[in-house]
């Protein structure tokens, strides 16, 4: 048997990398043209790293120098890493801000330094910079047909990162984190939550924790229906992914609310069969939205406008 010293291409890489971390993601982007599931599995894959970097026991503030560095290199095309290049290629084809990757680091950052979420309004910061941001990237990868994409996208990201939150309670938990905002926390009764980190999850307070997550994901809810309102200002084909990967995520929600927002109940999982059903429904409503279309006509192009986190709205 003949072995293959040839490493793999960045592309087939990074989709190996999307396929291994979310098989959300992974199945709504196969709705997409190859090139540009190519290139928003290396945005994910460049994503990943960050957060697997963060992730890691002896992350510390040089980490974050670190992975700044490499997002600097791969911008300017000077790095030898194949993801970071990759990377750094979208970037530039694309014309991807570098303030959106580096918000991304931004919200690293604050899980370094141990981030308290006293708010709402501090958790919605943090999730539009781990996630909100890699819906404005996606804009730039799809192209748009008018700005009116732009700020859905960055609830879609907001939505989903609040998902995230709601589903990893436990996980977060044992790595030391609380994301779970203190106000919710208190006005259900476990205010001061935090303070038992490091312990097991305070059986008393299994029933606010799951009220709060209750609360958060209404919110995660009113990101996904203004993240609706942009569907129609994308291509087609990225229109269908999106709103595959939204349904898709969204379930996860619904998972949760299956077991009465019991964090305790083990990660929520949308079924293969369910996911299967949600992108043939997405399939069904892009494919009824192709007549007004064909009538308006636009070419896709980059977004002209540059979100910052005071442009977000808060819902």
């Amino acid at each position: 048997m003949t072995v293959s010293l040839v490493a793999p291409a960045p592309a087939a890489l990074a989709r190996q990398t999307i396929a291994l971390h979310s098989k959300s993601f992974a199945m709504a982007s196969r709705l997409l043209g190859e090139r540009q599931r190519d290139q928003t599995a290396i945005v994910y894959a460049w994503c990943r790293r960050t957060d697997d970097a963060v992730d890691e026991e002896r992350a510390d503030a040089g980490t974050l120098a670190r992975l700044t560095a490499e997002l600097e290199a791969g911008y300017a095309g000077a790095t030898g890493d194949r993801t970071l290049a990759a990377f750094g290629e979208v970037a530039r084809e694309r014309a991807i801000p570098r303030a959106y990757p580096a918000a991304l680091l931004d919200g690293m950052a604050m899980d370094l330094a141990g981030a308290r979420y006293a708010t709402v309004d501090d958790l919605v910061t943090y999730a539009y910079r781990v996630a909100g941001v890699v819906g404005l990237m996606m804009t730039h990868v799809f192209g748009v047909l008018d700005d009116e994409a732009v700020v859905p996208a960055a609830h879609l990201g907001i939505a989903m990162q609040l998902t995230n939150v709601c589903r990893d309670v436990a996980e977060d938990w044992e790595r030391g984190r609380l994301y779970l905002p203190d106000e919710l926390l208190a006005a259900h009764g476990a205010g001061g939550l935090v303070r038992a980190l490091g312990s097991p999850i305070p059986t008393r307070t299994h029933g606010a924790i799951g009220a709060t997550v209750a609360d958060l994901l209404a919110l995660a809810d009113r990101y996904y229906r203004s993240a609706d309102r942009g569907l129609g200002a994308l291509p087609w084909r990225a229109a269908l992914a999106v709103r595959a990967a939204r349904s898709i995520y969204r379930a996860i929600g619904g998972r949760i609310a299956r077991v009465h927002h019991d964090v305790t109940a083990g990660r929520a999982v949308v079924p293969r069969a369910t996911k299967i059903l949600l992108a043939a429904a997405a399939t069904a409503r892009a494919a009824a939205s192709l007549p007004a279309r064909a009538l308006r006509r636009r070419t896709a192009r980059p977004p002209r406008r540059i979100l910052e986190l005071h442009d977000v709205p808060r819902l």
